[in-house]
């Protein structure tokens, strides 16, 4: 599913002069918004730390070995580590996401629950999953529950964007990224976006 907010866009370039500058040359945006949400907290465990490339692998092959059905909680709960680490997940990424099959499982995390939550409240439930930090919680706030206003202050990509796009002399600190994102507020995500975008190693994003 496809999130678009023509709004949002107009709202952005007339807020910032300097983001109007990259939606003008990047163009429509669309997110992305992943259905999933179970599968999608697993995929992003898979992902950390991981170049794309290897990461893909991995991940095809996760899915693969449940036999391209449904990744659900107690199907992972069950999968030997044996098993798991022949597609090429670490004993950590493999604790990880057991940790994360068990908290839905057992219901510390009610997923149909999430999206009647506020951001600050999903995060602070999702860190509790070893191996999910802020970061994580919110790339799912923005790719699976469509949340629009998420400033990912430890995101290297955005960082480098902004000291970029506003000619910094160093990579900003998130003191001043939450000031410079003031005005961009409540589509904060979605100018995030656009600061992904316009870095050509992020041209996948979303």
């Amino acid at each position: 599913m496809e999130s678009y907010n023509i709004d949002a866009i107009k709202y952005l370039c007339k807020v910032d002069s300097n983001l109007e500058k990259i939606i003008k040359i990047v163009g429509k945006y669309s997110i992305n918004i992943r259905n999933d949400p179970f599968q999608s907290l697993v995929e992003s465990i898979i992902y950390q730390q991981l170049a794309g490339r290897a990461a893909n692998a991995i991940y095809n092959r996760f899915i693969n070995y449940y036999n391209n059905k449904q990744i659900t909680p107690a199907r992972i709960l069950n999968s030997p580590n044996d098993n798991l680490k022949k597609v090429g997940l670490s004993n950590r990424k493999i604790d990880y996401l057991k940790n994360l099959a068990s908290h839905v499982y057992d219901g510390r995390i009610n997923l149909e629950e999430l999206p009647k939550m506020n951001d600050d409240e999903i995060i602070n439930k999702l860190v509790n999953v070893k191996g999910i930090g802020r970061w994580t919680s919110e790339m799912f706030l923005i790719f699976s529950l469509g949340r629009q206003d998420i400033l990912p202050v430890t995101d290297l990509g955005v960082r480098k964007a902004i000291q970029k796009v506003y000619s910094l002399s160093e990579l900003p600190k998130p003191n001043t990224m939450m000031e410079i994102a003031k005005p961009w507020r409540p589509y904060r995500s979605i100018a995030t976006w656009y600061l992904w975008k316009s870095l050509s190693n992020f041209n996948t994003i979303g």
